[in-house]
C-alpha cells in the first residue's frame, strides 16, 4: 500500500482526473493554503454539523499516521473547523494532511506548521464543541462521495478522490496519459510546422 501512495504522490491531480473522466474532482474552491502542498493518502472521513468541530477532535484520536482527514463541513464559510492548535495536533500525530469542505483560521500560524491543508478559505470565527458529528463513515465532500480508505490526492490544481477498489487501474490510466502527453509535447516542441498543422486540424 505504501508503494501505491508513493506512486500516487508522483502523479498530478490533472492526470488522475483525466483517468477518471473528471468524475471525482472536489469543488474547485477547495485549494491548498500553499501551492507547493501535495498530499496522497487514505481518507479518514469526518461529518460535522455547521459550527461544531467535536467530531474533528474525535477523529484525530482515531486516525492513523499518514491518513488524510477529510471533513464534510457543509461548505460553511462562517466558522472555522480548526485553527493552528488543532492543525498542530494533526501534525504531531503525523497525519498526511487536511481536506476541508469549509474554512480554517489562524492561517499564518498554520502555514508555518507546514502540514498540508486544503480548504475553501479562512475566517475569524471559531466552531463550538457540542458533541455532534460522526467519523469514519461515507461522506460527501466538495460534491464527491468519499468512502473511508478512498485515496485522496491533492496539489496546486485541487483535490481528486481515487476509489480504493479501482486505484490500480486508475493509476495505470493516469501514467499512460502522462506518457502520451510527454510524447506529444516532444513532437510539437520547437516544431512550428507541426504546431500549425495541429491548429489547422483542431480549430
Amino acid at each position: 500500500m505504501e508503494d501505491l501512495f508513493s506512486r500516487l504522490h508522483q502523479l498530478t491531480t490533472t492526470a488522475l482526473s483525466d483517468a477518471m473522466q473528471g468524475l471525482n474532482n472536489l469543488d474547485s474552491a477547495i485549494k491548498p493554503l500553499k501551492e507547493e502542498y501535495k498530499i496522497a493518502g487514505p481518507a479518514f472521513t469526518v461529518k460535522m454539523p455547521v459550527g461544531d468541530n467535536s467530531a474533528v477532535l474525535k477523529a484525530l484520536r482515531e486516525a492513523s499516521p499518514g491518513d488524510i482527514l477529510v471533513v464534510d463541513a457543509k461548505a460553511d464559510t462562517s466558522r472555522a473547523i480548526a485553527g493552528d492548535f488543532v492543525v498542530g495536533l494533526a501534525q504531531t500525530l503525523s497525519l498526511g494532511g487536511l481536506v476541508v469542505d469549509g474554512v480554517i483560521r489562524d492561517i499564518q500560524a498554520i502555514k508555518q506548521l507546514n502540514l498540508p491543508v486544503f480548504c475553501r478559505g479562512t475566517t475569524t470565527a471559531a466552531s463550538g464543541k457540542y458533541g455532534a458529528g460522526e467519523f469514519n463513515i461515507p461522506i460527501s465532500c466538495g460534491g464527491v462521495a468519499i468512502q473511508p480508505g478512498d485515496l485522496i490526492v491533492g496539489d496546486a490544481d485541487g483535490v481528486v478522490v481515487v476509489p480504493q477498489a479501482s486505484a490500480a487501474a486508475i493509476l495505470k490510466r493516469a501514467n499512460d496519459k502522462l506518457a502520451k502527453d510527454a510524447a506529444r509535447a516532444a513532437e510539437y516542441s520547437d516544431n512550428p510546422a507541426m504546431v500549425r498543422k495541429y491548429l489547422a486540424e483542431n480549430t
